[in-house]
């Protein structure tokens, strides 16, 4: 059926919402882009006037498409080449959606969306529906076609399985900058000691290029194997220029709430490693390099007004 110009303006305004339950649901903005696009198209083939709760409706049909998406995603991670990371998204994309909360912030960090990976589709919903926009559980389970008890069982245990995971602490938009100059002056000194005084000893670094960039899969452990590895990365070399086209630029930002590296060439972002900090220190650098998940990035960055330059160029 043909849509009348209110019931645009209506999914339009619930637009930022859907899209952001979509990105914490598949840790892909372009997915969850397409996601909200099949979600218009299926509002607009149905009989909108005899739909009693439009938010809800929308929610759960966007839902179930994304726990479809979980679902066949599972299979593909299982051909994809090297190991599969969230996409990061920069400090103020729309898609992060709410932060007024330490839940909903925590809910889009790196690192939690790294451990929502562990869930299984239907926990994934339930903790992001609650947890990230507060639904109660009686409307979660309409959603899910769930009944409320087992809706607040999945959410207890989908928590315990984040919660097991995270040692983390919150981090603001300036001592997320003093802590990556902080790193960056380690890693481009040229010596190892510095980068292993910020990291905890079982500190972790792993990379995701899809197979289009050369990343390491598998994780170096431990704070001197990962100092030595960042040292090297940090090391300029024409190999390194010549395989991104250029020397590119490290800029300190936030990435999903927490502290950033950004590396840019000619305006086009080559590489971000988002830091996992805890009391104790830095206890993961999770490199995202694969071309096809900073393409949202890159767009942002050249659409942001930016007083500082670059920290270091390669």
């Amino acid at each position: 059926m043909a849509l009348i110009m209110d019931d645009v303006h209506r999914f339009e305004a619930a637009r930022p919402r859907l899209a952001a339950i979509a990105y914490r649901m598949l840790g892909s903005a372009s997915d969850a882009e397409d996601a909200v696009q099949e979600t218009f198209l299926r509002w607009q083939a149905a009989d909108v006037e005899r739909i009693e709760v439009p938010e809800a409706w929308l929610t759960k049909v966007l839902t179930n498409l994304c726990l479809n998406q979980l679902t066949s995603a599972r299979a593909r991670r299982e051909t994809y080449v090297g190991r599969w990371l969230p996409e990061p998204l920069l400090a103020g994309d729309p898609m992060l959606g709410p932060a007024d909360t330490a839940e909903q912030r925590e809910s889009v960090s790196y690192a939690v969306l790294v451990l929502l990976e562990r869930l299984s589709p239907g926990e994934r919903a339930v903790y992001v529906l609650r947890e990230a926009f507060d639904y109660p559980h009686r409307e979660i389970a309409e959603i899910l076609d769930v009944t409320e008890s087992a809706s607040q069982q999945i959410y207890h245990r989908a928590k315990k399985h984040v919660a097991d995971g995270k040692a983390r602490t919150e981090i603001d938009e300036a001592a997320a900058r003093r802590i990556v100059e902080v790193f960056l002056a380690a890693a481009t000194s040229g010596r190892t000691e510095p980068l292993v005084r910020l990291l905890t000893q079982d500190a972790v670094a792993v990379g995701d290029g899809g197979g289009k960039v050369p990343a390491r899969a598998k994780a170096f452990e431990g704070a001197l194997a990962v100092a030595t590895f960042m040292r090297g990365l940090f090391k300029p070399g024409d190999a390194k220029r010549a395989h991104v086209g250029g020397a590119p630029d490290i800029y300190a930002t936030t990435a999903n709430g927490g502290p950033a590296v950004l590396a840019v060439v000619d305006g086009r972002v080559v590489g971000i490693i988002c830091l996992e900090v805890t009391p104790e220190g830095i206890v993961a650098l999770r490199s995202q390099v694969n071309p096809d998940k900073l393409v949202r990035a890159t767009e942002r960055w050249a659409a942001a007004d930016r007083e500082e330059g670059p920290l270091h160029t390669l």
